[in-house]
């Protein structure tokens, strides 16, 4: 169970980071809009991905006791 809650932070970790390059590339193609866009979806996959981080944090300290 500790691994799939690392193994999901992980994933919504990627996925953050993947709208948050979308979003450069777009604001770098003076696409604002779409840079927004992608950028909403980043910080929505990373404040999942740190749910996710805390949850498996907890996991983990279940564990060693």
């Amino acid at each position: 169970m500790t691994q799939q809650s690392h193994t999901k932070a992980a994933e919504q970790h990627e996925n953050a980071a993947k709208s948050h390059r979308q979003a450069a590339e777009q604001h770098g193609k003076n696409d604002h809009s779409k840079g927004q866009q992608h950028a909403g979806e980043a910080q929505k996959f990373s404040k999942t991905a740190r749910d996710a981080s805390e949850t498996a944090y907890g996991k983990s300290q279940q564990q060693q006791k």
